[in-house]
């Protein structure tokens, strides 16, 4: 079959050239068209439910709303967990699916859900459906700043002007917004004048509802024409509000203005931005439509920002200060970087082994065309390209096909220089010469596909981590097969008219001096043998000493301080200490500008509290360093600056990492120890023995107890004896407490667009004084005034800040951040200790998450993916060769390729992470194919050798009996053979491996952005090829040797007729 596709692709050459032009304009179109991203979207379906529920406390919350929404959202079809936070007033619940289900299905199945659990929840509580974006798609951000404009002022420009314009950008799912004030007409009431008039706090919110209205009588018909009938109650500013009648005192009537004071407020506030420890801003968050391209949604974005602000006013300023395509342009650049300098190394290589500069351009036109198949494959299956998806892509092993094929048509033009003019018989010199090679070149190219199929089977992280990249590699290795088939011939056909060419010098030298070392190998065979093994068993045993982690950290541009305060501070407090670490930091020469967003935005897609806050520390680039050399040189600097702040703790990492490991398990950190547990003091107490464990371990950073006690609370205990002696209800209570908190909208006042709620409320003073809200005055039955402190005592103390879930079940968290340590020795160490210095009491029990979680579920995925890869390229081998002998011949390639690479990882210092495992599984399937091609090539020449003599299984003679004194002869025909072989396969084998390791040495080498998630993967694939290689040039030949003698004295034993079956087979000796 590859025989008839040579020969029809040498007999319809100008057919395979234009389907070729085709496959370009193709290519063209669809790499415009495919997102550029880098990384891909790495978190999976995710439904996230967002409620509110103001009043509540975190308890509460826990109980009356998330538990009955988890209830219903359990069990749900294609669910994989469901976590939960809840804290005062908020409940966030998010549901993660299998990456097979729709995001669009899942949405509406939970959707499904909630309307089952709506009856459980409180009156006026309803759960929401976060936006259809996901945690890395926060791909834009920005803040607004004015001189002369309040931080009310700001917000309601953005809120109003900037944000309705970029939410209808194609690609844009929510523009959410975090800081400012949010104006709020406020009837503060002064409790004395009210208790004069013998009112209460409800009696002023009921008459502002029934009193700012509009309404309609439908229409009236008179002489002859229609009049539409409009009742105007509604207030037209705010100051009218201090007319409304709230009752009557015998005639007279008492206004809202005689019990309140009407001034302009805000709503209270859950979140704060500061820049550049400047003071307050707005900002703004651009939020990606999930599987949109970010290049394209950001450029439409800026887009879009420029019209507005021509419409803003000149003191008003929108500073972008994160923007993801920065650290897009940045990887793809190294993609780009790496992948032209790989190139020029392959192309360099190929001229410098084949002396053809017809063939070489040849060769090396296959890399472009593969990748434009590849960038059509990619787009018809809906790929984004982006460092994992691109960052394997070996133009070397693109090549390897047609470096196999052109170098077989070189030779043979060296050898038959007669056949190499016009004519038919130099088109049947390459039909031949393809013919020759064209099986082993399929079965390298099966078992390069072949090992790379089974990572199709990781699922979570490391699926949509490396699925991307088994399917780039994967398409183009097989379009590279097919150009080798079909284009190569056929051009080769047309350019390959010089037949005279002559291997080069050098290379018979290096020929000569291979022959020669290789019969001094194969006088040693027991030696060498012994030393290989001994090679590959000290590799196979420093693996236990070896340091591991999950992924090499890529280094953003960015670093993000996760800063905490005590959890009762207040929002002045919070932004004071804000600020002054941001002053901290902007003095480093480094830092651009420093945004730091404290508690959570308007849209509450995260929980942070107003103790918690992100600081966007936006870096210059490396070259402008002088500070550290290195980010976790200036990441230590930081540390030791804002030390000196009292009040504020500090963790470090970088915003597109903390988001994506917050999605994935909530926890920020390198590790997160989860206590889980239903009782949340002992759960807690057994968290701080774990801290102190953690912290006395080496490497530990960061290390903290995650706040989920201590925010300040004033309690309110019924005394349900004194209500019942009034007639008064709890919800009496409540909604006294609830007024006098401005926690009710009592009406809207609507000016044009904008729709600003009216609340009544004690003045500020009197709120957060317990023993005013126990002078609060509620209205009895009968009409009496009475103190709620006579029906309620009110407390001052400490509740839970925040409650946490993993599938229902209450969790702490122990977090701790790994430095100058990899983080595998580092957790191994942890829980050996926790295991011998704690005791977990009845109930409690102890699971291990943060990066370790996902490095341990890629680990023990991958004791199922090796092994798979394996027996897959078993298999092809055994089809290939029809002998399991050969098969596992080959196969010893794996051990020693293994050797390589275990010793360039201690060489370069780099851990065992899982980009590295990958390197292994891909440099399993690249060692293997020298191997298929030297095997190949030796069981032809041992069949020509062998055959007259009948020794080969499978020959027609095989039932002849063996001529006398046979035997030595056959030993020394096979060690010429092997010899012989060896020889002639020395130029492919070696340009096949230099091409191969040569196409990663950029990335190898390479220290920009994103290098260190590419960097352990060349690094492997290069370090095994060496020792594979050498494998196959020297010990291969020994194996396959002595792999043939056993064959012959196993067929002499046979055989019936032969002679002399004791006679030894000659050892050549060094010089033969």
């Amino acid at each position: 079959m590859i025989g008839r596709l040579v020969a029809l692709a040498l007999r319809f050459r100008l057919l395979v050239v234009g389907a070729v032009l085709a496959l370009v304009a193709l290519g063209l179109a669809a790499m415009l068209r495919i997102p550029f991203d880098a990384y891909p979207d790495l978190t999976g379906t995710r439904v996230e439910v967002i409620t509110t529920a103001p009043g509540l406390a975190a308890e509460e919350v826990e109980r009356l709303v998330t538990y009955p929404i988890e209830s219903a959202l359990m069990g749900i079809q294609g669910a994989e967990g469901v976590r939960s936070t809840s804290k005062g007033g908020l409940s966030l619940v998010t549901v993660g699916f299998a990456d097979r289900v729709d995001v669009y299905f899942a949405r509406t199945l939970v959707q499904q859900r909630l309307g089952d659990a709506a009856g459980n929840l409180p009156a006026g509580v309803e759960p929401s459906l976060g936006p259809v974006s996901t945690p890395m798609g926060e791909l834009y951000q920005y803040t607004l700043r004015s001189d002369s404009l309040s931080l009310a002022d700001l917000k309601t420009l953005h809120d109003y002007v900037v944000r309705p314009r970029l939410r209808t950008v194609p690609g844009v799912s929510e523009v959410n917004s975090w800081g400012g004030v949010v104006e709020q007409v406020q009837v503060e009431v002064d409790p004395v004048r009210l208790a004069a008039r013998g009112l209460t706090l409800a009696d002023v919110h009921d008459a502002l509802a029934r009193n700012n209205v509009s309404f309609g009588g439908g229409y009236v018909e008179s002489a002859g024409e229609r009049f539409t009938v409009r009742g105007v109650g509604r207030v037209e500013r705010p100051a009218e509000l201090a007319r409304v009648v709230v009752a009557m005192r015998g005639e007279v009537p008492v206004l809202v203005g005689d019990v309140a004071t009407v001034v302009s407020g805000a709503l209270p506030r859950h979140g704060a931005v500061t820049q550049d420890g400047r003071g307050e801003v707005v900002g703004g968050m651009v939020l990606k439509l999930q599987g949109a391209d970010s290049r394209r949604v950001i450029a439409a974005v800026k887009a879009r920002l420029v019209e507005i602000r021509a419409s803003l006013p000149p003191h008003v300023a929108i500073t972008p200060f994160y923007d993801q395509t920065e650290l897009v342009a940045r990887t793809t650049g190294t993609i780009v970087r790496n992948l032209v300098e790989g190139g020029l190394l392959v192309v360099a290589v190929l001229f410098l082994f084949l002396r053809n500069w017809r063939a070489s351009l040849i060769v090396a036109s296959v890399i472009p065309l593969a990748m434009l198949a590849t960038f059509v494959a990619m787009g018809a299956f809906g790929h984004s390209a982006n460092l994992m998806s691109l960052g394997a892509l070996d133009f070397g092993l693109i090549v390897d096909a047609s470096v196999v094929m052109m170098e077989n048509f070189v030779r043979r033009l060296e050898e038959h220089p007669e056949r190499g003019g016009a004519g038919e018989a130099r088109l049947a010199l390459f039909r031949d010469a393809a013919a020759e090679v064209g099986r082993p070149i399929l079965f390298g190219i099966a078992i390069i596909v072949a090992v790379y199929l089974p990572l199709f089977a990781l699922d979570g992280m490391e699926g949509r981590m490396f699925r991307p990249m088994a399917f780039t590699v994967v398409c183009a290795v097989l379009a590279s097969l097919l150009l080798a088939l079909t284009y190569v011939p056929a051009v080769a056909g047309w350019v390959l008219t010089h037949a005279a060419d002559r291997p080069a010098p050098w290379m018979a030298r290096l020929s000569g001096a291979y022959e020669r070392g290789l019969a001094r190998v194969l006088a040693r065979r027991a030696a060498v043998v012994a030393t290989a093994a001994a090679g590959v068993l000290a590799a196979v045993l420093s693996l236990g000493w070896i340091g591991t982690e999950f992924m090499p950290k890529l280094d953003e541009g960015a670093i993000l301080v996760n800063t905490r305060r005590l959890p009762s501070v207040s929002l002045a407090e919070a932004t004071r200490l804000s600020l002054e670490a941001e002053r901290v930091v902007r003095r480093f020469p480094e830092v651009v500008t420093v945004v730091t967003k404290q508690g959570r935005p308007d849209l509450a897609t995260e929980a942070m509290g107003l103790f918690e806050g992100d600081m966007y520390v936006i870096l210059r680039e490396r070259e402008a360093w002088t500070t550290a050399r290195d980010r976790d040189g200036l990441v230590a600097a930081f540390d030791t600056a804002l030390a000196h702040i009292p009040g504020l703790w500090v963790s470090f990492t970088q915003p597109l990492a903390m988001r994506l490991d917050e999605a994935e398990s909530g926890i920020k950190t390198d590790l997160g120890v989860k206590v889980v547990g239903p009782d949340l003091e002992r759960s807690r107490a057994v968290a701080e023995r774990i801290l102190r464990v953690v912290q006395g371990v080496r490497g530990s950073a960061d290390a903290a107890v995650e706040v989920s006690e201590g925010t300040g609370e004033i309690r309110l205990t019924v005394d349900r004896e004194a209500l019942a002696r009034h007639g008064l209800a709890v919800d009496d209570v409540r909604r006294g407490l609830a007024l006098a908190t401005g926690q009710q909208v009592a009406t809207e006042w609507v000016d044009g667009f904008r729709r600003v709620g009216v609340a009544v409320r004690y003045p500020e003073a009197l709120r957060g004084d317990p023993e005013a809200l126990a002078r609060l005055p509620l209205r009895a039955p009968g009409g009496a005034i009475v103190p709620l402190g006579s029906v309620a005592a009110p407390t001052v103390g400490t509740a839970p800040e925040l409650i946490g879930h993993e599938d229902a079940q209450r969790r702490t968290l122990v977090l701790s951040n790994v430095r100058g340590r990899d983080l595998g020795s580092f957790v191994q160490e942890v829980r050996a200790r926790v295991a011998r210095e704690v005791t977990l009491p009845a109930g409690i029990f102890l699971e291990w998450g943060g990066q370790y979680e996902n490095q341990q579920r890629a680990m023990r995925r991958l004791l199922y993916v090796v092994p798979a890869a394996l027996v897959l390229i078993a298999l092809l081998l055994v089809a290939a060769f029809r002998s399991v002998p050969q098969a596992l011949l080959v196969l010893t390639n794996v051990p020693f390729a293994l050797v390589g690479g275990i010793a360039v990882l201690w060489l370069r210092g780099l851990n065992l992470s899982l980009s590295a495992s990958i390197g292994f599984i891909a440099l399993f399937g690249i060692a293997v194919l020298n191997g298929v091609v030297l095997v190949t090539h030796l069981n032809a020449l041992r069949d020509r050798t062998l055959g007259a003599l009948a020794l080969v299984r499978g020959s027609d003679a095989e039932h002849l009996p063996l001529a006398p004194g046979a035997l030595p002869a056959v030993g020394e025909r096979l060690v010429e053979a092997v010899r012989t072989g060896a020889r002639d396969r020395l130029r492919p084998v070696l340009l096949t491996a230099l091409v191969a390791s040569l196409g990663f040495v950029p990335m190898a080498l390479s220290t920009s952005a994103g290098a260190e998630v590419q960097r352990p993967l060349a690094t492997v694939v290069i370090g095994g090829l060496v020792t594979s290689t050498l494998l196959t040039l020297f010990v291969l030949p020994v194996l396959y040797l002595t792999l043939a003698e056993w064959e012959v004295r196993r067929r002499a034993r046979r055989e019936p007729g032969a002679v002399e079956r004791s006679a030894p087979l000659p050892v050549p000796t060094a010089g033969d």
